[in-house]
């Protein structure tokens, strides 16, 4: 049996003092690939430092974060063509629109969102979608796209039923996480009927740790607990749950 963290950020500094631990746990947990989106300049370098581990096991993404959209943001952009444009990656993310913490750069979240969909269809790599408060508006720009082609993931979904079925009407998988096991969030209820050939599990590790460790850093071991939960939820076995997430993850990021 193996899992696919297809979305975790094992690069920064919340792992600096135990990363070898925490690898060993992941590899433990069966845990065999880890798929790592960019946020921005800030985090280039430890991304690239950790790809360099093991190239087989750990493969970035590069993208600008919605929430790292600033009045520099076209600087962070070229920054993110000129990496494009130089060597290979497993994605362009994690992308998209966030509407939670601040809404004064919601125009320019818009047009980097675009921009990098744009330079997905150009370097031929999937999208990984990042989207708070904005899930709709998210939906609504990708379809923009499908004609020509693009396709990804939108990372830690938690939306509804119906937004789940757009989703995967446009070819589209869930990401789906810690929130999984959360009591009153829901999700469990909305996807039990979404097909698992539609499905990739991720961490988004330090962040959104499953129970019963909600509240603490989150770790790629803990992919396990969330497989474990969507067997339950899918009253199906572990080791099937495993196979068809980790065949999609290697069909959408071409592994």
């Amino acid at each position: 049996m193996q899992l696919i963290d297809t979305h975790c950020h094992l690069y920064l500094s919340d792992f600096l003092d135990d990363l070898n631990s925490i690898i060993t746990r992941a590899k433990t947990a069966a845990v065999t690939h880890f798929f790592l989106p960019s946020i921005d300049s800030e985090n280039t370098l430890q991304l690239f430092e950790l790809e360099s581990r093991d190239p087989s096991s750990f493969h970035p993404m590069m993208g600008l974060h919605p929430c790292s959209i600033k009045k520099n943001y076209m600087d962070e952009l070229d920054l993110v063509h000129t990496w494009l444009s130089k060597r290979s990656f497993a994605a362009i993310g994690e992308i998209g629109l966030d509407y939670y913490w601040d809404i004064s750069f919601q125009a320019e979240q818009l047009e980097a969102f675009r921009k990098q969909i744009e330079w997905a269809l150009l370097y031929q790599l999937p999208i990984v979608i990042h989207s708070r408060n904005a899930l709709d508006e998210c939906i609504q720009v990708v379809r923009e796209y499908i004609r020509d082609g693009i396709e990804g993931i939108f990372h830690c979904f938690s939306g509804s039923k119906e937004q789940a079925e757009s989703i995967i009407g446009m070819g589209f998988y869930l990401g789906i996480g810690g929130v999984l096991t959360y009591k009153n969030a829901g999700l469990a209820e909305t996807i039990k009927d979404i097909p698992l050939e539609s499905l990739v599990l991720e961490t988004d590790a330090p962040y959104l740790s499953p129970v019963p460790y909600r509240g603490k850093r989150n770790e790629s071991s803990y992919l396990r607990v969330i497989a474990e939960k969507l067997a339950t939820v899918k009253n199906i076995s572990l080791e099937e749950v495993a196979a068809i997430t980790t065949a999609n993850a290697q069909k959408i990021f071409r592994i």
